[in-house]
């Protein structure tokens, strides 16, 4: 994949990732108002404790997607600099089918393996 490409795909991609956050850090907040107009207590009110649940699930999933947009910028940045597709253990190409499959990759496939 070329440069203009690889740049396009992470750039849709960032796009997406921060509508998703956009739209995850909306439902927190109505989960959050939610429950502030109320008396809940989560010990004792059988839906306090599903709320309490599901405003942690979405607090995660918007944690997870600020993780993703930062290794997505990130991405841009290695581009931008001549690095992107380079480990960065190793300084070996890291493959074109990782790159596929995580555009954002910052290791080949045998750092990666040694780092877990």
């Amino acid at each position: 994949m070329d440069e203009s490409s690889t740049r396009d795909l992470l750039t849709a991609e960032r796009d997406a990732t921060r509508a998703r956050l956009a739209a995850l850090s909306a439902e927190v907040d109505g989960v959050v108002s939610a429950a502030a107009g109320s008396n809940i207590d989560d010990e004792h009110d059988p839906e306090g404790a599903t709320l309490a649940f599901e405003r942690e699930q979405l607090a995660a999933l918007r944690e997870q997607a600020r993780q993703h947009l930062d290794e997505l910028e990130l991405a841009l940045q290695r581009l931008a600099a001549g690095r992107y597709g380079v480990c960065e253990t190793c300084g070996a190409p890291i493959g074109e089918e990782r790159l596929a499959a995580r555009p954002f990759a910052r290791q080949c496939v045998s750092c990666a393996a040694k780092a877990r």
